[in-house]
């Protein structure tokens, strides 16, 4: 038994290493007698302890080894995972500065074409402004042209045959009226004036019937005015007892000799477009010789 064991112990060792020839000269010892196996016994013994301690010394040590290899492992792979995270962070950033390099190239392009609407518009605005100072020095000058324009309108008006004169003044009253308000815009003032000059002048190509109230002799008379443009200006009475024309050298109405009356009666019937137009013979002031 103690042979077996000092065999198993010698094994042992010299696995360990650590008994060497020690071990390998007691072996032959153990025949001679059991007193020399306690020499030796004694020794496996101590082996065996120091054999003992070495495994687990070396037990410890692996385990520490491992678990250091593990702890760097983790922290290894926690590093990887950071890395990770920086290179997935610093790829966001990469295209969000490169989405912001677009949009800063954008703008650039946007603010070059505002900057050419900008001086384009204060192109627009000074000309505005120089066309703004024009206007406010024709304004200076419209005003007393508006005003010499519907006075010369007003003596014509009380100058010419007498036609539609209530309708006649009061425009030109109108007119006046028009002119101080402050309400109404220069041009919508001269607007006036010219539509004014305008209806004037249509008097002079149209023919025209109306019923008027004529002043004769201080007799006030119902009658049928005939205008033809302004060449001729009659009126004859219902019962066709009087028939008149405006004298302009006179101003005044005179009489008519009876071959007219029935041609003012056929020219009323005309303006009034009851017949077609037909040619009529009425007396027409020649003008006189310069």
């Amino acid at each position: 038994m103690l042979r077996y064991q000092a065999v198993l112990i010698s094994r042992a060792s010299h696995q360990a290493g650590l008994l060497g020839n020690r071990m390998m000269s007691v072996y032959p010892i153990y025949i001679q007698g059991e007193l020399l196996m306690k020499p030796i016994y004694r020794g496996l013994s101590c082996a065996g302890a120091l054999l003992l301690a070495a495994a687990l010394a070396g037990a410890t040590t692996l385990d520490e080894i491992e678990s250091v290899q593990a702890e760097r492992a983790e922290a290894g792979r926690q590093s990887q995972n950071r890395i990770n995270d920086i290179v997935d962070e610093t790829n966001a950033l990469q295209d969000e500065y490169s989405q912001v390099l677009k949009v800063v190239e954008d703008l650039k392009v946007f603010n070059t074409l505002m900057e050419r609407q900008i001086d384009a518009q204060e192109a627009d605005i000074a000309q505005l402004n120089d066309s703004i100072d024009e206007v406010e020095a024709s304004r200076r000058q419209m005003t007393p042209l508006m005003v010499r324009m519907i006075e010369a309108l007003d003596l014509f008006v009380e100058a010419d045959a007498p036609f539609l004169l209530t309708e006649r003044r009061k425009r030109v009253a109108t007119l006046y009226d028009l002119l101080p308000r402050e309400d109404v815009s220069v041009a919508e003032k001269f607007r006036k004036v010219l539509e004014a000059y305008q209806i004037e002048n249509e008097y002079g190509r149209t023919i025209e019937a109306y019923k008027d109230s004529v002043e004769h002799e201080g007799a006030l008379l119902e009658v049928d005015v005939l205008r033809i443009g302004r060449i001729s200006l009659v009126y004859q009475t219902a019962d066709l007892s009087a028939t008149r024309m405006w004298d302009r050298d006179a101003k005044a109405w005179v009489d008519l000799e009876g071959p007219y009356r029935n041609q003012v009666r056929q020219g009323l019937r005309v303006a009034n477009k009851l017949v077609a137009p037909d040619l009529l013979l009425l007396p027409v002031a020649a003008p006189e010789a310069q």
